[in-house]
C-alpha cells in the first residue's frame, strides 16, 4: 500500500481492480494529461473521480438524491453539474483499498477503465500488461476479471435523470422521481 501511495503522491499512475474492472487510476486534476495520452483519448471527455462521500460539496451545489446516495459506497457513478459550468463524474469506491487510498492521500483520484479510447475493457492480466504495462508505475494484479461489468452510470444533470450505462449497481429509476 505504501508503494501505491507514494507512486500516486508523486503523479504517477497505477492500475489496480477498481470495485468491478481493472483501472488506470492517477491523483485528479494533476494526472489528467497522463492519462489521456496512454488511452489516446480527447480533451473533451472527463475521467470519473473517485471520492469520498464527504466531498461531494467540493465538486457540486446540487443535492444528489438519497436513493442514490444509499447506493454508495458501491459501483456506481453519477454524472453532475460541476462547480465550474461543467459536468463530472463521481463515485464513491466500495473497494477497502480505494477508500484507504483516498483516506491517506486526502485527494480524490481519477479512475478509468483500462483499454484505449473506444475499445473494449481490457479484462486479462495478459491483455494489460500487453498494452499499458510499461506505460504505468505500477500494475498491481489479482488475476484476470473475466465478465465483470463496470459501474453502472447515471446523468443527473437534467431531467429525466437518464441511466448512460447498466453495469454493476442496480438503479431503479422509479426511486429517483420520490
Amino acid at each position: 500500500m505504501e508503494n501505491i501511495v507514494s507512486i500516486l503522491s508523486n503523479e504517477g499512475l497505477v492500475i489496480m481492480p477498481c470495485d468491478t474492472v481493472y483501472g488506470i487510476i492517477g491523483i485528479y486534476p494533476a494526472t489528467d494529461n497522463k492519462i489521456r495520452e496512454i488511452k489516446g483519448r480527447g480533451e473533451n471527455k472527463p475521467f470519473l473521480i473517485l471520492i469520498k462521500k464527504e466531498w461531494i460539496h467540493n465538486f457540486t451545489k446540487i443535492k444528489i438524491n438519497n436513493y442514490l446516495l444509499n447506493l454508495w459506497p458501491g459501483p456506481l457513478t453519477i454524472i453532475v453539474p460541476g462547480l465550474n459550468n461543467d459536468t463530472i463524474a463521481l463515485r464513491v469506491p466500495d473497494d477497502k483499498r480505494l477508500q484507504k487510498l483516498l483516506l491517506e492521500l486526502k485527494k480524490p483520484l481519477y479512475s478509468t477503465s483500462v483499454n484505449k479510447s473506444g475499445q473494449l475493457t481490457l479484462e486479462t492480466e495478459h491483455a494489460i500488461e500487453s498494452e499499458f504495462g510499461n506505460k504505468v508505475d505500477l500494475f498491481v494484479k489479482e488475476g484476470d476479471l473475466i465478465g465483470s461489468r463496470p459501474s453502472t452510470i447515471i446523468d443527473i444533470t437534467q431531467l429525466p435523470y437518464k441511466i448512460l450505462r447498466n453495469g454493476a449497481c442496480p438503479v431503479d429509476l422509479n426511486m429517483l422521481m420520490l
